[in-house]
């Protein structure tokens, strides 16, 4: 089993901060991977978020196997959660986080009202691990440029509010770990959707990993991406990619590492189909 640990200081900073501004907020807006929603779901955070509203966005739900993430939309409806499955990276499809924000708080808003409060914006705190698509998620929001945007963990480092129209207010957070996975299969999963740093990771000992995990679930997918049998060893299923992408070495061999960047970059841009790493 690989030992995946990636808790750079900023994010104790980070954490910090949002212990904070807590305080300001009404709602915590969650961002999730539809992927694999409990493994991307910071323990911390439901110690931060205790007594406030609380919305789950599964984000990303177009890269996950749609009738895993069903179960999952109710798995976190049973917990207590608004839920609401998005792809962060379309404009459309946004009116219904606004009107899911005021049906949460409704009780706040009504206790507002009598109170003679009136058009205070909601304040809302997005959170989420790295490279969840938080940034994406507020960009397409707000329907202009507020956030940096990356293709890899850590763009974000420190908070900033964004107005949405007249009703609500964001505060956006940098993404952070916890400081140790007690379940190594958890870091395994966050390393496969980019949100450990790859700088840090024996990628191809983790391809391998992966590769055991699609044969065992998902066997078609390599099949038709690469037209590469599943009956074969994860080993050689991992050379066979690099053979059929023509990634050899300067002896003609395989080159294991760059066939392991090319399953993982298939695997994140959904070129492997509709995946999902966990069920509830």
């Amino acid at each position: 089993m690989m030992n995946i640990q990636w808790y750079p200081g900023h994010m104790t900073k980070a954490k910090r901060m949002m212990q904070e501004d807590i305080k300001l907020i009404d709602i915590v807006v969650e961002l999730l991977d539809a992927r694999t929603p409990l493994s991307s779901k910071n323990p911390d955070i439901d110690e931060l978020a205790k007594n406030k509203y609380r919305l789950v966005l599964l984000n990303k739900y177009d890269l996950a196997d749609s009738k895993a993430t069903a179960k999952w939309e109710q798995y976190f409806k049973d917990k207590g959660f608004y839920v609401v499955c998005l792809d962060s990276r379309k404009n459309s499809g946004m009116k219904v986080i606004t009107d899911t924000i005021q049906e949460a708080c409704r009780e706040k808003i009504e206790r507002d009202r009598k109170r003679g409060i009136i058009n205070r914006p909601i304040r809302a705190m997005v959170v989420g691990i790295p490279n969840v698509g938080k940034s994406t998620f507020i960009n397409s929001y707000a329907k202009k440029a507020c956030t940096k945007v990356g293709n890899k963990p850590g763009v974000t480092k420190g908070k900033q509010w964004i107005r949405i129209g007249k009703s609500v207010e964001l505060l956006d957070t940098p993404g952070i770990l916890w400081p140790k996975f007690e379940d190594q299969e958890v870091g395994m999963r966050l390393a496969y959707i980019g949100s450990i740093n790859d700088d840090i990771i024996e990628k191809s000992e983790l391809a391998l990993k992966f590769i055991e995990f699609l044969k065992n679930n998902y066997c078609n997918a390599i099949e038709e991406r690469y037209n590469i049998s599943c009956d074969k060893e994860c080993f050689d299923i991992l050379s066979d990619i690099a053979l059929e992408r023509k990634c050899l070495s300067k002896g003609g061999e395989p080159d294991i590492d760059k066939a392991a960047a090319i399953l993982f970059d298939d695997y994140r841009s959904g070129k492997l189909g509709r995946i999902s790493l966990e069920l509830p």
